[in-house]
């Protein structure tokens, strides 16, 4: 590779880092709800880009890609026989957002799967059959997902939800 080639392939590779890697790690941190694993995690997605280079479509298949492979990964985390024999440290340190409301701490406090499919709706903005399809499941179960997760939301937040959904609207 000349020099010319590596300086492109770092400026491709930066701006990939700068436009997925906030996404990225918020993906992981919902699915982990730990900000170390979250970043392992993180670093583990661009090292794979690295490795495979994978070739996108368009702007939409790249994002599916960085989203399918941080689930792929949580996933493998999650049910990894070493992960099952630790001992979960409380993580203090929760991720440094713009605005940590009721509305954040209550998503953090649903299950796994609600706050993957809630982040992917509401933060991501995809529609429930991407969602389906980028998690393997049917729409059925994602929607099903949703309107159980706003039911906690609800039951959590109470007024505050109310609220929240009229400004969506």
């Amino acid at each position: 590779m000349t020099d010319c080639q590596s300086s492109h392939a770092e400026e491709v590779f930066e701006s990939l880092l700068d436009k997925y890697a906030d996404m990225v790690f918020k993906i992981a941190f919902a699915r982990t709800n730990n900000s170390h694993d979250a970043e392992d995690i993180m670093q583990e997605v661009f090292v794979r880009y690295i490795k495979s280079s994978p070739q996108f479509e368009n702007p939409e298949h790249e994002k599916a890609w960085f989203i399918r492979v941080t689930i792929n990964l949580t996933k493998s985390l999650l049910t990894s026989s070493w992960f099952r024999r630790t001992t979960e440290l409380k993580d203090n340190l929760y991720v440094t957002m713009k605005e940590k409301s009721e509305v954040y701490y209550a998503v953090a406090a649903l299950p796994k799967n609600m706050r993957t499919v809630i982040h992917l709706y509401y933060y991501e903005n995809y529609k429930v059959d991407e969602i389906a399809e980028m998690l393997g499941r049917s729409s059925s179960y994602v929607k099903s997902i949703l309107m159980r997760a706003r039911k906690k939301l609800k039951a959590a937040l109470g007024d505050t939800f109310e609220t929240v959904e009229n400004a969506d609207k």
